[in-house]
């Protein structure tokens, strides 16, 4: 489990019901690969996030695989189509027990 990671996450602070919304998040990570060699000739074990899912109220709107391919940092932008209020829970799941949730409140007027 992560002690602390650095998240962005990007949302309207209201949305009209009905209207589709983009929803942006940005984490801190390596994504190491495990396919490059280190300063000592060894190769740098794999790392890397290989699950996001954002819900709301526990109900699963969003979900995507990652693979050793994405970028370090992954950058995730999605839309949303605003039908009600609720709590929005961004999870990323990683090697090596990595876990990471933050949530934010979501209004539709």
């Amino acid at each position: 489990m992560a002690t602390a990671a650095r998240t962005v996450i990007t949302l309207p602070a209201t949305a009209r019901r009905g209207d589709v919304v983009e929803l942006r998040t940005l984490i801190g990570h390596t994504m190491e690969t495990g396919y490059r060699v280190g300063d000592g000739g060894q190769v740098l074990p794999r790392d890397i996030l290989r699950r996001f899912e954002c819900r709301l109220d526990g109900e699963l709107v969003f979900a995507a695989d990652l693979a050793p391919a994405i970028s370090a940092n992954p950058y995730i932008a999605f839309n949303l189509r605003a039908a009600k209020s609720g709590t929005l829970s961004f999870s990323w799941q990683g090697d090596n027990g990595f876990a990471w949730t933050e949530t934010r409140p979501f209004t539709v007027t």
